[in-house]
């Protein structure tokens, strides 16, 4: 089986009997690695100290004293969010509990922090899958998208890559013309999608998720599987293809736009943002849904914001739902 994501820590991961990740002495040192962690030449002895202190023994303990000893008050905040997530998820026991508690109780994390979990999570979720088109819809729930229409179609670039081609323009125009830019890069589907693995750490290809169904099947599949490993949930997962005549006896926003857009809906107002998926999430298990819900289907809403981003909340997901008892796992 191709191996994806390595840059996830999914390796470094060991499960416990239930398939969840246990938080692994190689899996922090990989966090300490991280360009982000690393203390930068102008650090303070206090901080190369706590860092190597760390890297020997990656679940000590870290005093007040300690932290506030380090010159620079940005990286004594940097530091105390790592380590506070650390603690957090030894203290859950699994990647999964941890973020689930994250999740209900709103902690508030760096965005690269709660990306990376949600990437193990979904690593996780999808081991073993072969579908480079579930996968590479996946990565929407924690790389955020910048949207592009050509041929009428709507297409889905990481936005990081996006940003590396728009600066690459402004500063040489000439370079940017001959590489072609956005549009130089693949199109995932039509027979490209062996070249995934390769690739899958570089995300450097293109979802055709205006036009190609296979994209919006992937996706469905992508959510599907994270609500399943989530919340032990039976479901089934379908994309529509049209909007007519669809009850929002309740709905979830998959990402900001998508909830202003049901929100609307409900209201009898119009949609305040462009509406690029509808998914309706059908759940096995009746007796896990709250009974005024049951028998009705669960609408799920993406939309894309004014700047053409897609930035998927996979957090709805964990608490939107209707479940008769709204606890996570």
């Amino acid at each position: 089986m191709p191996e994806f994501w390595v840059a996830s820590g999914h390796h470094l991961t060991q499960l416990d009997a239930a398939g969840r990740m246990l938080v692994t002495d190689e899996l922090i040192l990989a966090w300490l690695a991280r360009p982000e962690v690393l203390p930068p030449p102008e650090a303070c002895d206090a901080e190369r100290m706590l860092h190597k202190k760390l890297l020997s023994h990656p679940r000590a303990k870290v005093s007040e004293m300690e932290l506030i000893a380090i010159k620079d008050r940005d990286a004594v905040e940097n530091w105390r969010l790592l380590l506070g997530l650390r603690d957090r998820l030894i203290a859950a026991g699994t990647i999964e509990e941890g973020y689930a508690r994250i999740v209900r109780e709103r902690v508030s994390l760096p965005v690269v922090f709660m990306n990376q979990l949600v990437q193990l999570v979904l690593r996780n979720a999808l081991d073993g899958c072969d579908d480079p088109q579930i996968l590479r819809a996946a990565e929407c729930f924690f790389r955020p998208q910048r949207s592009h229409i050509k041929d009428d179609k709507l297409l889905l670039a990481d936005e990081e890559l996006v940003q590396l081609h728009e600066n690459e323009m402004h500063a040489s125009p000439l370079t940017a013309m001959f590489s072609g830019g956005i549009n130089s890069l693949d199109v995932l589907g039509g027979g490209n999608e062996w070249t995934y693995w390769s690739r899958s750490d570089a995300h450097t290809m293109v979802l055709n998720f205006g036009g190609d169904p296979e994209a919006r099947r992937g996706m469905a599949e992508a959510i599907g599987a994270f609500i399943r490993h989530m919340l032990g949930l039976e479901c089934r997962v379908i994309p529509q293809t049209q909007v007519e005549n669809i009850d929002l006896h309740w709905f979830v926003g998959l990402d900001p736009a998508g909830t202003a857009i049901g929100n609307a809906i409900w209201k009898g107002h119009h949609p305040p943002a462009t509406l690029v998926g509808l998914f309706r999430l059908d759940v096995m298990e009746h007796d896990r849904i709250a009974p005024a819900q049951q028998g009705h289907p669960i609408w799920l809403i993406l939309g894309v914001g004014d700047d053409g981003g897609v930035r998927i909340k996979p957090q709805n997901l964990l608490t939107g739902l209707p479940l008769a008892e709204p606890v996570l796992n």
